[in-house]
């Protein structure tokens, strides 16, 4: 839960800097004519590149630094779990690291927002210490793996964790990169006063190990006659959604549940780049918080970020670019029924899945005719390296779910009539995992000796479909009025299970179950674009 509540700080810190954070009009910036406004993108500011006197200094590599703050983080983060926490797992000594390394790696048993979200979050930290020290993205995800090897070997009395050494540094590249360069965005070295300590908090909430690097090295408070940012001013857009949601589980109960919804947005960067081969020159970020009784804090995380594109349409009306992106998706709901669960619907919650390393190759294409109307779409099909989606019979820990790999497919049309002040638009996501190491015997978890058994979960295969409707009307010049219908679908199949039901004729059951579960959201929200 810390997790969730420093992520949603450092992503909301954003709003009240960023109309502000936008007010240059330098005239190197790129005009109002430029391709980015063809878009009809509501930008926070004018776009412009960066100083060269900046990126000489942003670039400048300290290994050590960086190398420092990985592992001083991980023993921070030990002696916190071990003397304030007083957790098991944090009693560690040299027979404990020896025995990690004998014993290698093994499948964990930690809740999914653990494992999906506060691991990657944790990788993100371990990036950036490489990311605020001068290093490029890829290099950085070398101190998200020794960052996480470290704590995974020696930090810990449990076993090391396949899943974690997957999952903390590939998701922790995705939202490092996003966290590194929102906080990019935010500062201002040209401040000064209020506004510096305004600008400095803000990115320090955002991304803590750049906001601590710039503390002990002066930059927070050293006044310079450039920004300081590495990417200069790009062109962003950020929507702020608030309004009520109300969810309906309708797999044979009726009941409903009301609540508050919160949703930001960040477009970043050129759709529509010639050739680019700069990792996250452009990207997507969306969460979605709930203020609702019995549902998660968080409910869902999706980030795509282009690694390398290609353009093959670039005309005065039409774009389309072919490119490699990486994705982080997470979907987080529980129980809203309180009835016993039926035969074939024994998990009373609709959801869980999230796939923390996920990368393919996706096409971006839009149409703009005259300012009168354009459509954009998109499509993308993606390898899953790794995933987690909601079990109906693992249950040992905190773990309800089944670890696999697989594939997604994503895609959408949006229309939008800017004169009409009106858009309207589908989305949909498909993810199919497979269980390449699962287990048969029904409710028995643990070996001989008592330890849990090295496995994905249940043996089976998943699918999990989100599918969207949404429209905007613009009421004022930023302020718009949006609906939002989503349709969850999740789909089971446990292959090798017998699943027994017991009648009054007496007892059968069924060889191989499929299990279904659906979930609608509907939400009416304002939207405000900054």
């Amino acid at each position: 839960m810390r997790h969730c509540i420093i992520f949603l700080l450092g992503i909301l810190s954003l709003l009240p800097i960023s109309v502000k954070t936008y007010a240059d009009n330098e005239s190197e910036c790129l005009p109002d004519t430029s391709r980015f406004y063809r878009t009809l993108r509501k930008y926070v500011a004018r776009p412009c590149p960066p100083d060269s006197l900046d990126l000489l200094r942003l670039e400048k590599k300290h290994f050590w630094r960086a190398a420092a703050e990985t592992a001083g983080f991980n023993i921070g983060l030990w002696a916190f779990d071990r003397y304030v926490q007083k957790g098991h797992y944090a009693y560690i000594s040299w027979e404990t690291i020896k025995e990690n390394f004998r014993h290698g790696f093994e499948w964990d048993n930690d809740h999914l927002g653990t494992n999906m979200f506060a691991h990657p979050y944790n990788g993100s930290i371990f990036y950036n210490a490489g990311r605020s020290n001068g290093y490029n993205f890829w290099q950085s995800e070398l101190f998200a793996i020794a960052g996480s090897a470290m704590w995974e070997m020696c930090m810990e009395r449990e076993y090391p964790s396949t899943n974690d050494i997957i999952a903390t540094p590939i998701g922790g590249a995705a939202i490092g990169e996003v966290l590194y360069r929102t906080s990019d965005i935010i500062l201002d070295d040209r401040s000064t006063g209020e506004e510096r300590f305004g600008r400095e908090l803000a990115a320090f909430i955002v991304d803590p190990m750049r906001g601590f690097n710039r503390i002990i090295t002066g930059q927070a408070w050293k006044h310079r006659a450039t920004t300081g940012r590495g990417f200069g001013t790009p062109p962003v857009t950020v929507a702020f959604s608030l309004g009520p949601r109300m969810l309906m589980f309708h797999n044979d109960d009726d009941m409903a549940k009301t609540g508050v919804s919160a949703s930001i947005y960040i477009e970043y960067g050129d759709r529509f780049s010639h050739h680019t081969h700069r990792p996250y020159d452009y990207f997507s970020f969306l969460m979605d918080l709930d203020v609702m009784k019995t549902q998660p804090l968080l409910s869902r995380v999706e980030i795509m970020g282009r690694l390398m594109s290609r353009s093959l349409i670039d005309t005065e009306k039409t774009d389309m670019t072919l490119g490699l992106y990486q994705h982080f998706d997470y979907f987080d709901s529980d129980t809203i029924s309180q009835n016993e669960p039926t035969f074939l619907m024994p998990c009373q919650v609709p959801y869980k899945f999230g796939t923390p390393a996920s990368i393919g190759g996706g096409l971006i294409l839009q149409h703009t005719e005259c300012n009168q109307w354009r459509i954009d779409a998109y499509a993308h099909a993606n390898a899953v390296i790794l995933g987690g989606i909601l079990s109906d019979f693992y249950r040992y820990y905190h773990r309800n779910y089944n670890w696999g790999s697989g594939f997604s497919l994503k895609g959408g049309v949006n229309f939008h009539m800017p004169r009409h002040r009106f858009s309207i638009g589908t989305d949909a996501r498909f993810y199919r995992l497979y269980t390449w190491n699962g287990y048969l015997d029904q409710g028995n978890f643990t070996g001989a000796d008592g330890r849990p058994l090295n496995i994905q979960g249940d043996r089976s295969n998943g699918s999990f479909l989100n599918l969207n409707f949404h429209a905007h009307y613009r009421i004022f010049t930023r302020l718009y009025g949006t609906f939002s219908l989503d349709w969850y679908r999740r789909y089971s199949h446990y292959p090798d299970i017998f699943l027994e039901n017991t009648t009054d004729s007496g007892v059968g059951g069924v060889f191989g179950p499929i299990i279904t579960s659906d979930q609608v959201g509907i939400k009416l929200m304002l939207t405000y674009h900054l």
